[in-house]
């Protein structure tokens, strides 16, 4: 069966380490953080030189791979394996080089700690090896965050790092960032850098430290589309089209589409309260004010309408039916088409 990576992590944190980790999926984030804590944590600095070993996948082969695995530690309780892009491994597709990998997962070294990284791929989910290895390795589906799950994981993630986040923040942040983890690692440790003391972040230390404008930002944009407040929606877009490289528009249509999902689904659980609003469509319940108006300004009719403007301006930008359209006109166009 496959784990979850926090269930790994915690594990590794305990010290307990398994013979063999396959770590697979479209989220990158997660396979390098656990990959990144055995690298750091197994094998003790000093023993290294001789009992650790990196390994790229496009330059090996599954029998240089595990004739590694198969050697034994030299004056040390256990070596390292790592496989870095495992998913470039010239041979996995291959019949013969499963066989060698099955043979070894029916008889791992115990000394040896074997990790496959294998990246923005999955193998074969019918496959003997897949299955196999969610019996006998520590198996890993790194999966991509729901859109709807991310301010409960950002809330999650900020107190891992002994901070806090206040609601808005986590909200303006997964809107304004979206899902990509790394992206959000990154930029949320810069900011950090400057907070020695467990800190509750808020809005302002968003926007100070991270650049994402308070008043001019996808959260505010998805906003002010609910409540038709036609001119703030109309200053925001013509933010967005004079920075262009900090608002892409495939981000907006996605978070376009997503909001609207969420008020189709107020118009479902109707006259419900607002903790079951906010439980039906994944919110914060300081936000279910909003996607009630939301779903007063937009019956279901409307709402069917607009996801068909959303993709008409994807195709758009992808060149179908656009003639001279530059991607900020699209955008213009599409939040018209919303509000009126």
């Amino acid at each position: 069966m496959a784990h979850s990576p926090d269930a790994i992590l915690k594990d590794l944190k305990a010290n307990k380490f398994a013979p063999i980790y396959f770590l697979q999926g479209e989220e990158s984030y997660f396979i390098d953080r656990i990959t990144e804590y055995i690298e750091k944590n197994a094998i003790p600095e000093f023993e290294r030189g001789f009992n650790q070993l990196v390994l790229y996948g496009k330059d090996s082969p599954m029998n240089v791979i595990l004739s590694n695995a198969r050697k034994f530690p030299m004056m040390a309780e256990r070596q390292l394996v790592l496989v870095k892009e495992a998913q470039s491994i010239p041979d996995l597709g291959k019949e013969d080089a499963q066989k060698l990998l099955l043979g070894y997962l029916a008889n791992p070294l115990p000394s040896t700690i074997l990790v496959f990284a294998h990246k923005h791929k999955k193998l074969d989910g019918r496959s003997s090896l897949k299955k196999e290895l969610e019996k006998k390795a520590v198996f890993v589906e790194s999966e991509k965050v729901k859109d709807w799950k991310l301010t409960e994981w950002l809330e999650g993630y900020f107190k891992e790092l002994g901070h806090q986040i206040d609601p808005k923040a986590a909200q303006l942040l997964a809107d304004s960032i979206g899902n990509n983890l790394e992206v959000i690692h990154n930029e949320v440790g810069k900011m950090l850098i400057n907070f020695t003391e467990p800190t509750k972040i808020t809005v302002d230390h968003i926007s100070k430290n991270i650049g994402i404008n308070k008043d001019y930002n996808n959260f505010e944009l998805s906003k002010a589309i609910g409540y038709k407040d036609v001119k703030k929606a109309n200053l925001i877009i013509h933010y967005f089209i004079q920075n262009p490289k900090a608002h892409p528009v495939i981000p907006i249509f996605s978070l376009l589409y997503t909001y609207f999902t969420k008020v189709a689904l107020v118009h479902k659980v109707a006259g419900g309260s607002e903790s079951q609003i906010a439980s039906a469509i994944g919110v914060y319940p300081f936000a279910v004010k909003e996607y009630v108006a939301a779903a007063r300004n937009y019956n279901l009719g409307k709402i069917i309408d607009v996801f068909g403007y959303i993709r008409e301006a994807d195709l758009r930008f992808k060149g179908v039916d656009s003639g001279s359209m530059e991607e900020g006109e699209i955008l213009r166009e599409l939040v018209y088409k919303i509000l009126h």
